[in-house]
């Protein structure tokens, strides 16, 4: 179904410098993913499966192959006359000759006129950097349904990571009674996924005044959300139930990765049911030697196989030697492990170039390891 009342601006600007090397000439959204996927697939699908047709794309770091890629709507079936995804860099601002986004409410402040063009009804803000699947037209019906000025969505977090999040405290009904920033102490488990529904007629009014206000942050974290209980808005909760993960680091997104290969994990991107939209691509012939070895691995079309690989994801093109060893390894695009070659415990990024015999990475390692450049091979 259809949501013409409600348009999506997806926040796609940071920096990622938490990624390291993986985004020094891309964007965090759109480093590649699950074997064939990028990151920002995940909430362009999103939007498509749950019947939204317009949406913004917030970009600005390392930002030309991201621009190029999500432009492209009809990976994710948004290219008809009345959808689209449209990129949206920051604007050089008059006074301080900025061009770029100084806060998450800053970003859709500069964009007021795009939303007007819309004239939406409720405008939902989402991050463009994790890795879930999520019915936007089930959180709408929440909103309204409980006639919320804002409606944020919160997945229950392991106490002891809560204080790494934006902890939601609530009373039995759902509503949001107090907002936590981090805190040393959290009060609940609801952590803040970065998904939020606001009635656009209020937040307009809102970024119009915070764009006048000198001290504000310009964020909806740190400024929006403690306003508007602060003025007694109507916030409420939306649980969601599923797989969700933040993949703003090499471990978590190592981990989220490793997570396919999980027989009960609740993310499969094999579901026809929420299928998870990508670029259009060739198919590639996969070769696996007939001395090739594979044990728990995820991998993709285009790959040859001809050592051993065992709980790791194989990306399209990458390639394992013979006599190699591939562990617990992110392999991605293009990837090469050359002959007699041990990798363990490591993230190895696109095109990389692993000499014959040379030993990367340690099981015993407490971190992922990122193999950013090329490594040379023993003589």
């Amino acid at each position: 179904m259809k949501q013409t009342t409600m348009l999506a601006m997806i926040l796609a600007g940071g920096r990622g410098s938490r990624l390291k090397d993986l985004t020094n000439k891309v964007a965090k959204p759109a480093v590649s993913f699950g074997g064939k996927y990028r990151i920002i697939d995940f909430p362009l699908s999103n939007c498509a499966n749950s019947g939204i047709e317009v949406v913004g794309v917030l970009t600005q770091y390392e930002s030309v192959q991201l621009n190029s890629y999500a432009a492209a709507g009809r990976n994710w079936g948004l290219d008809s006359r009345d959808s689209g995804v449209y990129i949206l860099p920051p604007r050089e601002k008059a006074d301080e000759g900025l061009k770029e986004y100084r806060g998450t409410a800053d970003a859709i402040s500069e964009n007021i006129d795009f939303i007007d063009n819309y004239d939406p009804e409720y405008i939902l803000i989402l991050s463009g950097d994790h890795i879930y699947k999520m019915n936007y037209a089930k959180m709408l019906s929440f909103h309204k349904e409980h006639k919320a000025d804002a409606t944020i969505a919160v997945i229950g977090v392991p106490k002891k990571e809560a204080s790494r999040f934006g902890i939601m405290n609530t009373a039995d009904d759902g509503r949001i009674i107090e907002f936590q920033e981090k805190p040393k102490q959290p009060k609940s488990n609801l952590a803040s996924m970065g998904i939020y529904i606001f009635n656009w007629k209020l937040m307009r009014r809102m970024l119009l005044a915070d764009m006048k206000n000198e001290n504000s942050h310009h964020d909806f974290g740190k400024d929006f959300i403690p306003t508007m209980l602060k003025e007694g808005k109507s916030l409420y909760a939306y649980k969601f139930k599923g797989y969700w993960k933040d993949v703003g680091t090499i471990d978590s997104l190592w981990e989220s990765n490793m997570d396919l290969l999980d027989d009960d994990s609740e993310l499969d991107l094999a579901d026809a049911s929420w299928r998870i939209y990508s670029e259009d691509a060739p198919e590639l012939p996969q070769y696996i030697g007939p001395e090739a070895e594979v044990g728990s691995a995820y991998i993709t079309q285009g790959c040859r196989v001809e050592g051993k690989v065992d709980h790791s994801v194989l990306f399209t093109n990458t390639t394992v030697g013979k006599g190699a060893k591939v562990v617990d390894t992110v392999l991605m695009p293009g990837a090469e492990v050359g002959d007699g070659a041990k990798v363990t415990r490591a993230l190895v990024a696109d095109g990389v170039k692993i000499g014959a015999g040379a030993v990367v990475g340690s099981a015993k390692s407490e971190e992922v390891l990122l193999v950013a450049e090329d490594i040379p091979g023993k003589e």
